[in-house]
């Protein structure tokens, strides 16, 4: 059955797309500004709830790297329609997180059939939110102009 869930799937959805919007706003120092909190104030969270170090390692790296792999393929696109940008980077990052934190954080401690599961979900409902928060943004940008 493929439908488990980790934790930060809803929130780190929202979070690709929204700061691809700051792209838009503040350019590539904002979005490096913007990575460094995220990484700072997950990881303070994180150590205030008494989480594990293996969950706090395995976050770290995941948002970094997905972060900045999103990053990457938007700026290459910048030439191209926000869309494009927006849905090329999340197809790339979306996945490269998921499957980075899911297995950094459960091998050993699950099946690979259930690692497997919960990287499926999380692909795919990542996907969904990220989708609907761009629509959400789109709208909410062009209305304001």
């Amino acid at each position: 059955m493929y439908g488990l869930l980790s934790v930060g799937t809803i929130f780190f959805a929202a979070v690709f797309t929204l700061r691809d919007r700051i792209h838009r706003a503040g350019g590539l120092s904002a979005v490096f500004i913007a990575i460094a909190a995220a990484l700072i104030i997950n990881t303070l969270a994180a150590l205030l709830t008494g989480t594990e170090w293996r969950f706090i390692g395995a976050s770290f790296l995941a948002i970094l790297a997905g972060e900045l792999a999103d990053t990457a393929v938007y700026q290459r696109l910048l030439h191209r329609s926000w869309w494009t940008r927006v849905l090329a980077s999340n197809a790339v990052s979306v996945p490269l997180d998921s499957v980075l934190f899911n297995l950094l954080t459960f091998w050993g401690l699950m099946s690979r059939s259930e690692i497997a599961q919960i990287i499926f979900a999380d692909i795919l409902a990542k996907s969904l939110i990220a989708a609907l928060f761009a629509v959400r943004v789109f709208h909410t940008s062009r209305a304001a102009t």
